[in-house]
């Protein structure tokens, strides 16, 4: 049988044109065949051996490890490469802004995976030339230059604990000057990992940031806030009583698989359950009382931060109904995206809720004028609701018109709907201005 040669060649670098690329694009060395240069002799007996443990494939990986790492002593270095029985260990670049979490998520990898955990301090930390040069720069408030920087890193992750166990390198590099320096200098990540996050989020933990001075514990002080996902669409419907806005909010969830969330009726569900809030505000609606606002708020954003309204977007009506609500519900960072004012006479409300009936055997909801029940034995036994009487529901109206007016001065942006048309005609010009509005900000 004729014996299998296999030679290395030179190994070249790539260099990306930007910092995302520079690292997912980190050559790998090319390895070819060089008739100049000695081979390496597989004896016959070891070929099929060879063919079948991709023999091949683990020398181009020692050899890989050999040149990215440049360990002091080759041979015993991939002695212990052999022994360890993977030739492959992490090395991780994990990048982010400040408040990303980057030291948090390192630390949990390093954990995990027990690889070795470098940061700028801790590469400052070593007792050598490099790092005493460095801290004169350090001392004099001045920027350690690149060139040794680089040297320094390179330095640390020579380490035999860096070799054997692999590195996740924390905030490094920070440029790309610097990457592609690092690069040059051989050190490849086998993955490199971006943190992002709103500005808004950021801040925010930056701020939120508490040490206490005794242990030393991080600890952060966050409020909610609304959804961070990019064109999640945040919906508000305004409107007098029969106005369509709960027929309007169930269109718009159906069609844009956002949650509809009608305030009278996740408090009813609340109260439903047996839970301290439920058991707090049931007297309230038992009594047709009006539940205090904290406890509204307290329900609502509660509900808000769920992972469905988050992700998803949401349609909200029946909250706020006031000033004081809507400027709350602001301080709690759950602005809306897009507003809308339903708009009809009192006239028109008045013949839509209080000629409407419902069939209690099927649940069927009719209306004298626009849904008449369809036999004389349903038209008897249709019941309607006392809300719906012409003196609840003028009580309503007077309520409602005496805040428009504030709440339309703290949406100036809102969009005003003509509600006395088919409801379908409706959604349509809704949609029109929210599918319009979501597609310019993109």
């Amino acid at each position: 049988m004729t014996p299998i040669t296999f030679s290395l060649a030179t190994c070249e670098w790539v260099l990306a044109s930007d910092l995302d690329s520079c690292y997912k694009r980190t050559a790998n060395h090319l390895i070819a065949m060089d008739e100049t240069a000695k081979p390496l002799r597989i004896p016959p007996e070891m070929a099929i051996y060879a063919e079948k443990h991709e023999i091949f494939d683990l020398v181009q990986t020692l050899v890989t490890n050999l040149m990215v790492d440049k360990p002091e002593d080759p041979i015993q270095y991939l002695i212990v490469l052999l022994k360890r029985g993977s030739v492959e260990v992490p090395r991780v670049m994990l990048l982010g802004p400040p408040a990303s979490g980057k030291r948090t998520v390192a630390r949990k990898l390093c954990e995990h995976t027990q690889v070795i955990h470098i940061t700028d301090s801790n590469i400052l930390k070593e007792d050598t030339d490099l790092t005493k040069k460095a801290l004169q720069y350090k001392a004099k408030q001045q920027e350690i230059p690149g060139d040794l920087w680089i040297k320094l890193i390179q330095q640390r992750l020579s380490k035999i604990d860096c070799v054997r166990r692999g590195w996740v390198l924390e905030g490094i590099p920070q440029t790309r000057e610097e990457a592609l320096s690092l690069q040059e200098a051989g050190v490849a990540p086998n993955h490199v990992v971006l943190l992002e996050a709103p500005d808004a989020v950021l801040i925010e933990r930056s701020q939120g940031k508490r040490i206490d001075p005794v242990t030393g514990v991080l600890t952060y002080i966050l409020s909610r806030h609304c959804s961070v996902a990019p064109h999640t669409p945040r919906v508000l419907l305004f409107g007098p009583p029969g106005s369509g806005k709960s027929l309007l909010a169930k269109l718009i969830s159906q069609k844009y698989n956002i949650v509809n969330l009608c305030c009278g009726e996740l408090l009813e569900a609340v109260s439903a359950d047996a839970t301290n809030m439920g058991e707090l505000i049931k007297p309230y609606l038992e009594s047709g009382q009006q539940v205090p606002d904290s406890m509204v708020l307290q329900i609502l954003t509660e509900r808000l931060s769920r992972l469905d309204c988050t992700t998803r977007g949401w349609v909200l009506h029946g909250f706020p109904r006031d000033l004081e609500q809507a400027e709350k519900l602001q301080e709690s960072n759950f602005i809306p995206s897009r507003v809308f004012f339903l708009e009809m006479t009192d006239d028109v409300a008045i013949e839509r809720v209080t000629l409407r009936s419902i069939d209690p055997v099927t649940g069927e909801r009719y209306h004298s004028l626009y849904k008449p029940a369809p036999s004389p034995e349903v038209q008897t036994r249709l019941q309607f609701n006392p809300k719906d009487s012409e003196a609840q529901l003028l009580r309503q109206l007077k309520e409602y018109w005496a805040n428009a007016s504030s709440l339309q001065d703290l949406y100036p942006e809102a969009v005003h709907i003509n509600a006395d048309q088919d409801p379908h005609t409706v959604f349509e010009s809704l949609e029109s201005r929210l599918v319009g509005r979501l597609q310019n900000d993109a």
